[in-house]
């Protein structure tokens, strides 16, 4: 049987953690990747970590692009899940890392997250490795639209369709997405371009679809600032944010991760806290100050 750690012997390892965390920031530039970790105590379910509801495959690209019963399901979804994301507020660890930037001790944020809190916490310079929610583009013609225009115009093609008559008592998911029925999708309409008629994808990057060029590199001008990598609220799980960690280990830029639960960094961190985020950073920008 695999033996763990009692209750005890965690608290003394995170004691001993917590100096070498401060040992390895202080004095640092500090370029920051963020993950969903981040957003889950603003109420942001994520798909893998500890605030994850369930294991829920999410909607891939190329079948976004191909079937028109994708899209149904996943705007049907997202017009549910929308109010939910747009009245979620930045929590304790957003503010914080907005106000070591401030400070001076963060270089940049790099984010996994599309859900615009660490701008709406004061973080300037962000970088939104996966895009944002709160703008859609069309595929056709790349006219963008406002999510809350769109939004209104969802709401007025299917005024009638069920789900709506109740929206709070539908369960959440990742991403701004609800837990609906099969049978719910098959009076849904999904409106097309108002410019040419074409298919409208949420301005994000999707499973299976690749990062912008220029997004990737203005990522990479923020991390070569930094003299450490702080990983904030992500178990690393897919290439686009573990890219990173295969450059530091490559350059030899020291690892610092704060994160509930594991990560596929945890072998190469210099540093590693486990906990909350909303209590650890701000106690953290608290000592860097």
């Amino acid at each position: 049987m695999e033996q763990t750690d009692s209750p005890s012997e965690m608290e003394h390892r995170q004691a001993d953690d917590w100096p070498r965390l401060l040992d390895l920031l202080s004095g640092r530039r500090i370029a920051v990747l963020a993950g969903a970790g981040c957003s889950t105590e603003s109420g942001i379910p994520d798909y893998r970590g500890t605030g994850a509801p369930r294991r829920r495959a999410p909607v891939q690209y190329q079948e976004f692009v191909r079937s028109a019963s994708v899209r149904a399901r996943y705007w049907s979804r997202s017009t549910i899940g929308w109010p939910r994301i747009r009245a979620a507020r930045p929590n304790a660890g957003h503010h914080a890392l907005a106000r070591m930037e401030r400070a001076g001790h963060v270089a940049g944020l790099i984010t996994q997250n599309v859900d615009g809190l660490h701008h709406a916490a004061g973080s300037r310079r962000v970088v939104e490795l996966h895009g944002s929610l709160s703008t859609v583009r069309c595929m056709d013609c790349d006219a963008i639209a406002t999510r809350d225009a769109f939004q209104e115009r969802l709401l007025e093609l299917n005024a009638a369709w069920p789900p709506l008559a109740h929206p709070a008592a539908i369960e959440a998911a990742p991403d701004g997405d609800a837990e609906l029925a099969a049978l719910a999708l098959d009076t849904f309409v999904v409106p097309g371009c108002v410019a040419c008629g074409g298919i409208m994808k949420p301005h994000v990057v999707f499973f299976g679809e690749n990062v912008c060029a220029d997004v990737v590199a203005e990522a990479w001008r923020v991390f070569d600032e930094g003299d450490v990598l702080l990983v904030t609220g992500s178990s690393l799980a897919v290439y686009s944010g573990r890219r990173f960690i295969y450059r530091a280990c490559r350059d030899g830029i020291p690892i610092a991760i704060i994160n509930r639960g594991p990560t596929r960094a945890d072998d190469v961190a210099t540093a590693k806290l486990d906990g909350a985020l909303g209590t650890i950073l701000p106690a953290l920008a608290d000592a860097l100050d």
